[in-house]
């Protein structure tokens, strides 16, 4: 059994803790390691092999940081050029897999969930392989326990001919109001979907094939036309461009006739809004869960999350207040799924703050815009150890550096030399220069740019470890 972890959305309802560019996968939510990690980990037991990833190009060096931090191996990431839905994304795993003739068993796992009860998935998952190794087509459903409008709901049918603890669909069901999620919830025999499936590599391709050829044909032909470069597998964009944007559940699910779904009751959790959040942390007498530098005082079943300033609530009950550098955001418990509204409104906007936060990661390390002017900007510069920057040029702005900690080598157009703390150096304008870290600890550094024009776009990259410099124009100027 393979599994493929879908990495590629973008989290926009969990806004502003979740940005297009570090989204809520790869965010400590629920515990000391990422949503994405904590998928991962659930994943090593006898019997489950290393996975495929599939994730957006953009997060190419945040997936591979994360795998590193717990020493985990995979055995390809799947990079996409932008999104185009579950059903392509898994149609180039399934056929790169069988490419390679191995026609095994696919589980099919978002990178962004919870779920409480390691055995319960375990049990549920060997019910769910005694009936794909019958070619059947898997879906994990949640018992609907509760009106919840959120999610699509399967309705079950027939347990007739399928292995033991396995029920047919017999239909799937958009997400309802709530009178009729209710009414789900009474009715019985009523699941949420989880968007998390079971099924051989064959059969799903041989069912896409049959229920939707464009997408099967062109994942074929993007596959085909892709950059291999170890395990990284980039899928060509002008291919891809021409693929459908659809789910497996659209694409496939609905209509194929092998599909049967298998009860998951593990706690499971799409940690799709901040309600979400809400309901899977430990809570206060007053049903309130706190996060930061937090004060409540008079308040009942709130969010208050905090991110550096002191938060103080008072006689406030079903709100949801979170606090970044760059935004807060509050919102009543009812309409946390309208923050994506929000987000869709500041994207018209061209706000940057839906994009990155104040602290951007990059694969050398990270920095932090401090503060910034007409003509200055400052910015906190850590670089990891071994790792150094592209080599550049600005045309528009000249920068000071100053170390704060550890040693940087500096190159400036025919000079290389060390900085340590409290040392400094500047870089004029059409300089050619880069920044290193020979050490053995992060370095930081403090950047003061000065200049007419100060935005990211000004780089000129001519050198970059990291194959950075033949990105198209979109790319460059959201990196460093």
């Amino acid at each position: 059994m393979i599994p493929v972890i879908l990495s590629g959305g973008s989290g926009s309802r969990l806004w502003p803790l979740s940005r297009k560019q570090y989204p809520k996968q790869f965010l400590a939510l629920t515990g000391d390691h990422t949503l994405f990690q904590q998928t991962l980990e659930r994943l090593v037991f006898e019997g489950m092999e290393p996975p495929v990833v599939v994730s957006n190009q953009e997060h190419r060096f945040i997936v591979q940081e994360q795998l590193e931090a717990l020493s985990l191996k995979t055995q390809s990431i799947l990079l996409e050029p932008f999104g185009r839905n579950t059903a392509p994304a898994v149609a180039i795993a399934a056929m790169k897999l069988m490419a390679e003739g191995r026609d095994e068993l696919l589980l099919i796992l978002p990178a962004d969930h919870v779920i409480e009860d390691q055995r319960a998935f375990q049990r549920a998952l060997a019910l769910a392989t005694n009936a794909a190794e019958k070619g059947e087509m898997v879906l994990f459903g949640v018992p609907a326990d509760r009106p919840e409008t959120g999610y699509g709901y399967i309705k079950s049918g027939d347990e007739r001919g399928l292995p033991d603890g396995v029920i047919r669909v017999e239909r799937f069901i958009e997400k309802p109001d709530e009178a009729r999620a209710q009414q789900f919830v009474e009715d019985g025999g009523y699941f949420w979907n989880s968007g998390m499936f079971l099924f051989r590599a064959s059969r799903f391709l041989e069912e896409l094939k049959k229920h939707d050829a464009d997408i099967y044909d062109t994942c074929l032909l993007a596959l085909e036309r892709s950059q291999h470069d170890g395990d990284l597998i980039n899928i060509d964009a002008a291919t891809f461009e021409c693929c459908p944007d659809n789910s497996i559940d659209y694409a496939v699910m609905e209509k194929t006739r092998r599909a049967c779904v298998v009860p998951l009751a593990a706690g499971w959790n799409d940690v799709g809004s901040w309600s979400s959040i809400w309901e899977v942390h430990d809570k206060d007498a007053n049903g309130n869960v706190t996060m930061g530098d937090v004060v409540v005082h008079d308040s009942h079943n709130c969010l208050v999350h905090g991110n550096g300033k002191l938060v103080s609530v008072v006689g406030l009950e079903d709100i949801v207040v979170v606090e970044t550098k760059d935004a807060m955001m509050i919102a009543h418990k009812d309409r946390v799924q309208d923050v994506k509204k929000v987000v869709n409104q500041l994207d018209a906007a061209g706000r940057s703050e839906t994009q990155n936060h104040c602290q951007v990661y990059r694969p050398w390390g990270s920095y932090d815009s401090v503060d910034m002017g007409g003509r200055f900007q400052v910015k906190h510069i850590t670089v990891k150890p071994g790792a150094r920057l592209s080599l550049q040029m600005h045309h528009h702005r000249a920068e000071h550096w100053i170390v704060v900690s550890g040693t940087a080598q500096v190159t400036c157009d025919d000079n290389t030399f060390l900085l340590t703390e409290n040392q400094s150096t500047y870089i004029p304008i059409a300089s050619v220069h880069r920044l290193a870290n020979p050490g053995k600890i992060p370095l930081e550094i403090i950047e003061v740019q000065s200049g007419s024009y100060l935005g990211e776009d000004d780089i000129e990259r001519l050198e970059d470890v990291y194959g950075r410099t033949t990105e198209n124009v979109e790319l460059r100027a959201v990196a460093r």
